[in-house]
């Protein structure tokens, strides 16, 4: 797939305000400083298409873009920010699960991991809600460049494990650097065939 138009369409607060759910729609979402917005950037090939802050907790609103006039990728807030307080914790867990929750058109939620970590319980918690939730969801491993391929494969295999205790097939899985582009043409063609069979 060639990105070849990406426009920001709207910030929301709630599933009620974002655009109508007529086209497939792909989230991506993660904790913070998994590098979300650097990885939208560097998906679209833009560099200030989504806002980079080292500040946590930056994104607040589900951030709608336009991609190729037929399907969304979403910016939501992450999940597991522990320098917020508690009433703030909760709001963004309330626009997450109202999201997952009535957004139909909802075709996979793209669960970013920094792969410089073993598993951490805030990730591994998560992906069972959405395993018990039915929702269709991949995990992507970002910052790969930042560490050896044997220490990548340590934790690679970490997250599988972990996984299989509990499920019996693991969600696609997908391995990427913002700073040299690994993984963009596969995260591309893995939407790119969703949508084939959506559309």
């Amino acid at each position: 797939m060639r990105i070849t138009e990406a426009t920001f369409l709207k910030s929301s607060v709630n599933p009620n305000d974002c655009p109508a759910p007529d086209k497939p729609e792909y989230a991506f979402i993660g904790r913070s400083n998994v590098g979300k917005s650097s990885l939208l950037n560097m998906l679209c090939e833009r560099k200030k298409l989504a806002k980079i802050s080292g500040t946590p907790g930056k994104t607040r609103l589900i951030n709608h873009f336009l991609i190729n006039q037929s399907w969304y990728m979403v910016d939501l807030p992450g999940y597991g920010y522990a320098k917020l307080s508690k009433t703030e914790r909760d709001k963004f867990e309330k626009i997450i699960q109202n999201y997952l929750k009535e957004r139909t058109n909802l075709a996979n939620l793209f669960v970013l991991v920094d792969s410089r970590h073993a598993p951490m319980k805030a990730d591994l918690e998560f992906m069972q809600k959405l395993g018990l939730k039915n929702i269709p969801f991949s995990i992507v491993f970002t910052k790969t460049d930042k560490l050896k391929p044997v220490q990548l494969e340590h934790n690679d295999l970490g997250y599988r494990q972990k996984l299989l205790e509990e499920w019996e097939e693991l969600p696609p899985l997908f391995y990427t650097s913002a700073t040299n582009r690994q993984g963009r043409e596969n995260l591309l063609q893995y939407i790119e065939s969703v949508n084939k069979r959506l559309l």
